[in-house]
């Protein structure tokens, strides 16, 4: 399977985040909104009625959120570009699926960043197979996803990153390089 891009596309998604995600009425959220339920400011089509005053309107939260593409990719790749809003049953798997696939693209996002690091050819080797296992060839299903979920385990890529820290800690970062997106 190809590399996802880790950017979000919010136009090629289905709103995931602000019918998925809760939030808590803080300095960064407005109002309360438990998880499942859409976002009040959640139009039929998709978007953010107060998208261009996001902070003014006290959702600075909002602003600060990025899903590193997971939205896009359950919408697209997983469900064949239908929503939630046209069929109501996809709701809970569409949101399970997202939870799992943003844990995914956050995993694959520390690995890009630990790819712009001077490794060894065993960190290298190390560092690849734990992206393939974020990447199987034959793609992810809801199914797949969720069983990923009921087993997933930082543990592996936790002790992949610390045993990078004495390298982190002596170079910055390459710009470009593998796995730049």
């Amino acid at each position: 399977m190809s590399k996802p891009d880790l950017t979000a596309d919010c136009s090629r998604c289905a709103a995931l985040c602000c019918v998925t995600l809760s939030f808590d009425k803080s300095d960064k959220f407005a109002f309360d909104k438990p998880a499942g339920v859409p976002c009040r400011h959640l139009a039929q089509d998709h978007t953010c009625t107060i998208h261009d005053h996001l902070e003014e309107a006290g959702f600075a939260g909002c602003v600060q959120y990025d899903c590193q593409g997971a939205g896009q990719r359950v919408v697209q790749d997983l469900f064949g570009g239908r929503s939630w809003r046209d069929d109501p049953s996809l709701l809970e798997p569409m949101s399970e699926a997202f939870r799992a696939m943003r844990t995914i693209h956050e995993m694959l996002a520390l690995l890009r960043t630990a790819s712009r690091l001077t490794l060894t050819a065993s960190q290298h080797e190390r560092l690849q197979a734990l992206e393939d296992d974020l990447l199987p060839p034959e793609g992810w299903t809801p199914e797949t996803l969720k069983e990923f979920m009921k087993g997933a385990s930082n543990r592996d890529l936790d002790s992949f990153l610390k045993s990078l820290r004495a390298v982190a800690g002596k170079e910055k970062p390459r710009h470009g390089g593998q796995g730049s997106s």
